[in-house]
């Protein structure tokens, strides 16, 4: 299954699909409250995305717009080009349940390829106790709120809409939509449609992005 134009994704829910390299995915908060776990890998499965190295490289705890998602390899996997939030969770991982381990073997992956993922819409904080351990934020994100990421080489991408591992019943399972622009195909690689610009980035980030477009050209 491929993702063809727009995807509405239910609450507790799970899909999974390629996306190819250049194209752009926008997923949409449909109710307050929304909660979008997604896993990234390299359509040629050598490159799964690396939390530690993309926040390592970028300076930063969250992900935002402007940050390069990179691999283990240190390619650049997809980069966040907008949002209308400037936090997005990746410190927590997905719930413990079975939905984005079910999309993961549709495409023969098993249990020990439920890596660290970024719950888009989400938001945590130190709490005020002697462990300082991370508490989850309500209110964070409201209907209709965007995150647009671009596809930088051939990926497969996994999204669940539990609600956030930390919310503990504070946050119910919210519809997200997923949409991706009606390009024509073009004859660079079999990328499709013109990329969408770069946002500011550092200088890690666009290494990691010169990088993959050397490798894929």
């Amino acid at each position: 299954m491929t993702l063809d134009h727009e995807h509405e994704l239910p609450g507790a829910a799970a899909w999974s699909a390629p996306v190819r390299a250049g194209r752009t995915v926008t997923l949409t908060a449909l109710a307050d409250g929304a909660n979008a776990t997604m896993l990234i890998i390299g359509a040629d499965r050598l490159d799964r995305l690396n939390i530690p190295d993309t926040l390592k490289s970028q300076m930063s705890a969250r992900i935002k717009p402007g940050m390069v998602l990179m691999s283990d390899r240190g390619l650049a996997l997809a980069t966040v080009t907008a949002s209308s939030l400037d936090w997005h969770d990746c410190l927590t991982g997905a719930l413990p349940d079975q939905l984005l381990l079910l999309e993961l073997t549709k495409h023969g992956f098993g249990e020990a390829d439920l890596h660290a993922c970024i719950n888009f819409f989400s938001k945590v904080s130190v709490a005020d106790d002697p462990r300082a351990s991370l508490t989850y934020v309500p209110d964070h994100g409201h209907a209709g709120d965007t995150v647009t990421l671009r596809a930088d080489q051939d990926l497969l991408i996994f999204v669940s809409t539990a609600p956030h591992a930390l919310s503990d019943g504070r946050a119910a399972s919210v519809a997200v939509r997923l949409e991706t622009p009606d390009h024509s195909e073009d004859h660079t690689g079999g990328h499709t449609g013109d990329p969408a610009p770069d946002p500011e980035l550092r200088e890690e980030a666009i290494r990691a992005l010169r990088l993959t477009r050397e490798l894929i050209a």
